[in-house]
């Protein structure tokens, strides 16, 4: 068992926390891992985004050192820097849908986790994870 810096264990079961709740804080803390997960392949997809569109930009260089200006022309006008969401109210570039899931959804998510762990757990996390062994068995 982890101790924390006053020595005190992390992770213990507070007193009188029927197997529900720790059942129902397992699963929040679960999803909250899976939303953590997404968010780091939406930066991927903002890095990915951002490499493709400088490829395009040397596609666009390529193309008119061939002589192809009109295609150069289309390219760097319909897709080099262009928006990844498009709609009627909104026009947003990858940065900014990062900005939007962690002012947002994640922000939101994650505190409204710990809101509930203090609640119910005294802000102690990870207890269903911590009531298990090594083989996954509760304990």
């Amino acid at each position: 068992m982890v101790s924390s810096d006053d020595g005190v264990p992390r992770h213990v079961r507070p007193a009188g926390m029927d197997d529900a709740t720790v059942q129902a804080l397992g699963l929040l803390s679960q999803a909250l891992e899976t939303a953590q997960r997404a968010r780091g392949r939406l930066y991927e997809f903002h890095q990915l985004i951002g490499g493709a569109d400088r490829m395009v930009g040397e596609a666009v260089k390529a193309l008119r050192e061939a002589g192809h200006g009109e295609q150069a022309d289309l390219v760097e006008r319909e897709v080099q820097g262009a928006d990844v969401l498009q709609g009627a109210d909104v026009l947003m570039w990858t940065f900014q849908v990062v900005e939007a899931y962690d002012d947002g959804c994640h922000r939101r998510f994650t505190g409204v986790e710990q809101l509930v762990c203090e609640a119910l757990a005294d802000g102690v996390g990870h207890i269903a994870e911590a009531g298990t062994d090594k083989r996954g068995e509760r304990h």
